[in-house]
């Protein structure tokens, strides 16, 4: 099979999927599609992609492995701890002092929701703290996803014992169940919601956004969608909001001069 053969072979999968199942590959990297569909084809023993389009034709289930495959849905609670430390240290007391009714917090990109349950926690610590639990309803975090089936595990708030892997013992003892499957706390998980939303094609939660993380997500994106969800992002958040991004990812082009670094080594940046 030649290369040309390959490559419109490829364009007409990509294209089924995007018509078929509203996954827009066109703003992806394509070195990281081609590398995640040959994951998918070689559990199946397939070697073209025409071969594989067939398949999808004939098999549901496939289709949604494949999707879950492209949406990268890799995570764990607490994440990378110094940068959970960081937003504990920065972002969490400056959200809290601002005169703002509400704090509204977005986990985008938030697969089967470990992220937004992790801030969730993280301002609740810091909340009865102060003793001020009275006033958690100001508290607002939604996680968003494009994967149904991840926002249907998001929901239940239950997780493996892989999961913790980052999550200090002080917290998971105070947050979560002590016996398998592990619960978020309801005192945290009710500060949480998550709905289905596609980061590329539809606009951010409506309303000011206060803290915005979207970690080894744009990674994933060619340049010029990144510089457009830098833009969105800047738009979304209140002045003086934060932006949060993955240890990999950094801001470029026009959204350096939008943001500035509060603490550049764990990627949190404040809209200017």
């Amino acid at each position: 099979m030649t290369d040309a053969t390959m490559d419109r072979d490829f364009a007409g999968l990509t294209e089924k999927i995007a018509r078929e199942r509203g996954f827009s590959c066109a703003s992806y990297k394509e070195r990281c599609l081609r590398r995640r569909i040959a994951v998918r084809m070689r559990a199946r023993g397939l070697h073209t992609f025409a071969d594989y389009a067939r398949l999808l034709d004939t098999d549901g289930r496939e289709y949604d492995l494949l999707l879950d495959a492209l949406t990268i849905n890799v995570t764990k609670l607490f994440r990378n701890w110094d940068t959970f430390q960081a937003i504990e240290r920065v972002v969490v007391p400056a959200l809290w002092e601002r005169p703002d009714p509400e704090l509204r917090i977005w986990s985008a990109g938030c697969a089967s929701g470990e992220e937004a349950h992790s801030l969730a926690i993280l301002m609740h610590r810091y909340v009865t703290a102060r003793e001020e639990s009275h006033r958690l309803e100001r508290v607002s975090v939604i996680g968003t996803d494009i994967d149904r089936n991840s926002l249907d595990a998001a929901r239940q708030g239950a997780y493996a014992e892989s999961a913790f892997v980052d999550t200090p013992a002080e917290l998971r003892a105070r947050y979560f169940s002590a016996d398998a499957p592990y619960l978020v706390h309801p005192e945290a998980r009710r500060l949480v919601r998550f709905e289905r939303r596609d980061l590329l094609r539809e606009p951010p939660p409506a309303g000011e956004l206060h803290l915005i993380t979207c970690r080894n997500v744009i990674i994933y994106f060619d340049r010029q969608t990144q510089e457009a969800l830098f833009q969105r992002f800047h738009d979304a958040l209140a002045p003086g909001g934060f932006l949060v991004l993955g240890k990999v990812e950094t801001l470029f082009g026009p959204a350096r001069a939008r943001f500035r670094g509060v603490e550049p080594r764990e990627r949190i940046f404040r809209r200017q």
